[in-house]
């Protein structure tokens, strides 16, 4: 089983002012396709802190997939992927493409994402947006393809 660490990222969350709903849709659709929930953390948009909640979740939890959600957009507070890149290893662009690829049909919005995903030891990390519409649309593309890519990674440990 897949293990999976999930990261929220918004002040209004963190701070106890809204309800977080789309790491709770993250959580539900993984859960359903077979995955290992190892646990939601919630932090605010704040580099430093998102940085080394991505740290924990690859390095001491060791989970094969860290997502983010929230923080990807353009907005001042919206620093989610500066925080990612400090933690990336290796780039794995084509997974964000898709999702903006995808989301395109949707909203003309999408094209604003600045999310990223890459490599970090033997975990994949990647920005998914804030909106729980949003993350189930970028779910449903990804899902599969990631699943298989997991499975190329944790091959590599050998």
């Amino acid at each position: 089983m897949k293990k999976v660490c999930i990261i929220v990222v918004s002040d209004l969350c963190f701070r106890g002012e809204r309800e977080d709903r789309s790491g709770e849709v993250i959580k539900k659709i993984l859960l359903r396709n077979g995955f290992a929930v190892e646990g939601k953390i919630v932090v605010p948009n704040e580099k430093e802190m998102i940085e080394e909640a991505i740290k924990h979740c690859c390095d001491n939890l060791k989970a094969s997939l860290v997502l983010t959600a929230g923080g990807t957009g353009f907005s001042r507070r919206d620093v989610t992927p500066e925080a990612t890149r400090r933690c990336l290893e290796r780039e794995a662009m084509g997974i964000v493409e898709a999702i903006r690829t995808y989301s395109l049909e949707f909203t003309d919005k999408a094209m604003l994402s600045r999310a990223v995903s890459g490599i970090r030891g033997d975990s994949l990390i990647i920005n998914l947006p804030g909106n729980e519409k949003a993350v189930k649309e970028a779910l449903d593309v990804i899902l599969g393809a990631v699943s298989y890519g997991l499975d190329i990674l944790s091959e590599s440990e050998n």
